[in-house]
């Protein structure tokens, strides 16, 4: 299955809509805390770990049954020097090697049952449906001892929307039979090893043509409670997004709605202390989604959500963006935030994964936008740095198809306060076509440096090759 196919494919589930009402935005903390996202760490070791897929991956012979490959941190970031397969193939996951199951079609790491080891949640179709297989984390990293939990879903995602200290896991899916009554189930964590979890609480979107695509989920009210952001759309077209605010007895069954919006992330960027909202808008049209030169909206954080305040739309058009919008360069495919220089602002990572230089389509790019604070107006284009193979001290060359910037990632990989940026080409040719690879670049005071900048392939690690699209997604 083509890259971009399989990236429409799982993104949505038909869901319908109600009639929107508003959001009570409750009573405001005396000072915002801005959003704090957990450190993937699959052995709690202190030091971050990367789980990179490669659904498409050549395991014991059999062509794209797919593999995760784990990467364990360590003072110097993630290397070679701890590394993990995990497949079909691996004792005690469910299911077998077979070609059209993709194992790692999708990856969300999280501490579901409270032990200080992060888990991580895998789909990729087998015997079980689209019900996501839990690989519970330990001393030793993560185990193939596993849970698969018990209901089909398509798209689901991780955060602590009562407030109480542990991950709760939230899914597309509903107990209704009818397929015009749809909408989420928020699931609270901690969770058993058989996959229960302490409580569950069913919130309907509706009827009507408006299938929910993915959650963005983060604290946006500064309150130390994640809410979720819900976005729609229904066959080629795209619906408006919808805010649910988290609180300490849960997440509201009211709703507020924001414009359209695709996919996105949550981070401080002027540093007020509440988290803004990122998304990636692709207008109205979904059927080709990299097809467009590509935008992001950035919506500012305050006690009641996201707000149309100082509301910006960045794009390689902006002053300061480096490159030029084209057809084709998917501006926002991926999108992180984190704080690169340690002043207090959150930087985004903007993967341009369509981006070409010169003569070679396709080669894709990274733009890392600034964080600034409100009296310099906010995050702008001012201060952006594009990074590419091209770029001096990155390793590797920029070739036609690399997709580089396809998945990107803001996290501590070295436990020096700062931000660190991975990023993936899974067109990236080694030995074989498409076999993948990502790079690894640190912050600094001054922003990301290229000096000991790394890059982690198939090759490197002793996995598969062929077809392996390493780095298609990134699950840290």
């Amino acid at each position: 299955m083509p890259r971009r196919t399989l990236i429409s494919a799982i993104a949505v589930a038909a869901l319908t809509a109600p009639l929107a009402v508003s959001v009570t935005s409750g009573t405001a903390a005396a000072a915002p805390r801005p959003p704090r996202t957990p450190v993937t760490d699959f052995n709690h070791d202190g030091y971050a770990d990367l789980a990179v897929a490669a659904p498409h991956g050549t395991v014991d012979g059999v062509e794209k049954a797919g593999y995760l490959s784990l990467v364990y941190g360590t003072a110097s970031g993630p290397g070679t020097e701890r590394h993990q397969r995990i497949s079909r193939a691996t004792p005690g996951v469910p299911g077998e090697l077979r070609g059209t199951y993709a194992f790692g079609a999708q990856t969300l790491p999280a501490d579901l049952d409270g032990d200080s080891y992060t888990d991580l949640l895998v789909t990729g179709g087998d015997d079980h449906g689209n019900r996501a297989t839990v690989l519970w984390g330990s001393k030793d990293g993560l185990t193939g001892k596993d849970t698969v939990l018990p209901h089909d879903y398509s798209e689901f995602a991780t955060g602590d929307f009562n407030g109480d200290g542990k991950r709760d896991l939230v899914v597309n899916d509903t107990p209704s039979d009818d397929p015009d009554v749809s909408g989420m189930t928020i699931q609270y964590g901690p969770f058993t090893r058989v996959g229960k979890p302490a409580a569950k609480d069913t919130i309907t979107t509706g009827d009507g043509p408006s299938g929910l695509a993915r959650f963005i989920t983060g604290d946006l009210t500064g309150d130390g409670v994640d809410d979720i952001v819900t976005t729609h759309g229904f066959e080629e077209m795209t619906h408006d997004a919808r805010f649910w605010k988290g609180g300490r007895s849960g997440v509201g069954h009211a709703y507020k709605a924001l414009g359209t919006a695709y996919s996105g992330t949550v981070g401080d960027v002027d540093g007020d202390g509440y988290g803004d909202l990122i998304t990636r808008d692709i207008g109205s049209v979904t059927e080709v989604i990299d097809s467009a030169p590509g935008s992001i909206t950035i919506q500012y954080g305050s006690s009641a959500g996201p707000t149309d305040a100082r509301k910006k739309v960045i794009t390689q058009a902006t002053a300061g963006v480096p490159g030029t919008g084209e057809e084709n360069d998917a501006f926002g495919a991926s999108l992180s935030a984190g704080d690169v220089n340690g002043d207090g602002r959150a930087e985004v990572a903007v993967g341009v994964p369509g981006e070409s230089l010169g003569a070679s389509t396709g080669t894709g790019a990274v733009v890392l936008l600034k964080g600034a604070s409100k009296a310099d107006g906010g995050m702008t284009g001012k201060g952006a740095v594009a990074y590419h193979q091209s770029t001096a001290g990155v390793p590797g060359v920029s070739e036609t198809g690399d997709d580089f910037g396809r998945q990107v990632r803001l996290t501590d990989l070295d436990k020096d306060g700062k931000a660190d940026l991975t990023a993936t080409a899974p067109g990236e040719d080694g030995t074989y076509t498409d076999s993948g690879a990502l790079w690894n670049l640190y912050g600094s005071a001054s922003g990301l440096t290229t000096a000991g900048a790394g890059t982690l392939a198939p090759v490197k690690l002793g996995d598969p090759e062929k077809d392996a699209e390493f780095g298609l997604l990134l699950g840290s």
